[in-house]
C-alpha cells in the first residue's frame, strides 16, 4: 500500500488538530487560503471514533 507524502511543492490549504486540555477536546481548523482559524468543541465519543471516520474517508477516496 502506498501513501502520498508531502513534498516541498505541495500547497497546504487546510490543517486540523484535535487538542485535549483540562478534560475537554477541541478541533482547530486552520484555513491557510483565507488565513482564518475556527475552533469547535468536540465530544470525547467523536474523538474516539476519529480513526473510524478517517478510514471511511480513505476508502471513499481510493
Amino acid at each position: 500500500m502506498s501513501q502520498k507524502t508531502e513534498t516541498t511543492t505541495d500547497n497546504v490549504l487546510y490543517s486540523a488538530q484535535v487538542r485535549h486540555e483540562d478534560g475537554r477536546y477541541t478541533l482547530t481548523v486552520t484555513d491557510l487560503v483565507n488565513d482564518t482559524v475556527q475552533v469547535y468543541p468536540v465530544a470525547k465519543k467523536a474523538v474516539d471514533r476519529l480513526p473510524f471516520y478517517l478510514d471511511m474517508l480513505k476508502s471513499k477516496l481510493s
